[in-house]
């Protein structure tokens, strides 16, 4: 491969040549493109962090659900959206499992209580819509709860909505053979087997059924103000630049 003064110079910075050390046998093309990507990326999120600037500026409220298959590269996008904002005006949100008291209460109860407050931007990491997929795939939920959930959510966002929120929806989506390698990866990382649950286990088994209900949450609660994105995260680098440069695009 003939590479131009520009790559040239990406392969000989400081990190550029502390990835090549790093490996037995050097990967040029890959750690360029490793390269590539950090700049893009980079970029990005000095862009973010003006746009942060701006929000807390303007008094304004952002929420931002990032929702994904099992493996789709969540966390790893939320990383990179904050990794570099102002953390008193950032909160990533991932809630546990609901109690039997939660489930008493109205279901949308538990999330409300952690929405933005004026010059704050909120990621929600799974939020409300585990109701949608997750629950009554997995049979967490029954199918009253479950027709319950869709009947309201949509009335629900919209009172976000008309309150003046930002509110972004992100899906990262990707396909079977990707989600089969991405398990094997952290089930042979001894670092990462932590993250391992039930639900992941058993995500091949029920592949038809998630998608099913998957497809039936985009029809149902897409909507004109507060539409689906969707992600293709089968190559979730791209997934991720694509996600920060609409969040960019979005903001005020």
């Amino acid at each position: 491969m003939k590479y131009k003064k520009s790559d040239l110079k990406l392969l000989g910075s400081k990190r550029g040549l502390l990835y090549l050390r790093e490996q037995d046998k050097p990967d040029f093309d890959g750690v360029l493109e490793r390269m590539k990507f950090e700049k893009k990326l980079i970029d990005l999120q000095v862009k973010l962090i003006k746009k942060q600037n701006s929000v807390i500026k303007k008094n304004k409220r952002v929420l931002i659900i990032v929702e994904g298959g099992e493996f789709a590269g969540k966390g790893t996008l939320i990383k990179y959206i904050t990794n570099h904002l102002n953390p008193r005006s950032v909160r990533t949100v991932a809630l546990p499992k609901p109690t039997e008291t939660d489930r008493q209460e109205w279901y949308f109860r538990r999330y409300v209580k952690h929405l933005p407050v004026p010059g704050e931007i909120v990621i929600f990491d799974r939020s409300w819509y585990n109701r949608a997929i997750v629950e009554p795939v997995n049979g967490f939920c029954t199918p009253n709860e479950y027709k319950k959930f869709i009947s309201e959510v949509n009335h629900f966002e919209s009172m976000i909505h008309k309150e003046g929120l930002y509110f972004l929806k992100f899906y990262l989506q990707i396909g079977k053979k990707k989600q089969a390698e991405r398990i094997d990866e952290i089930r042979n990382d001894p670092l990462r087997k932590w993250e391992f649950t039930e639900v992941d286990r058993n995500a091949q088994k029920l592949w038809q059924k998630f998608k099913r209900y998957e497809k039936r949450m985009f029809d149902l609660t897409s909507t004109d103000s507060n539409p689906w994105h969707i992600m293709d995260a089968n190559d979730l680098n791209k997934a991720c630049l694509d996600t920060i440069k609409m969040i960019v695009h979005k903001l005020p």
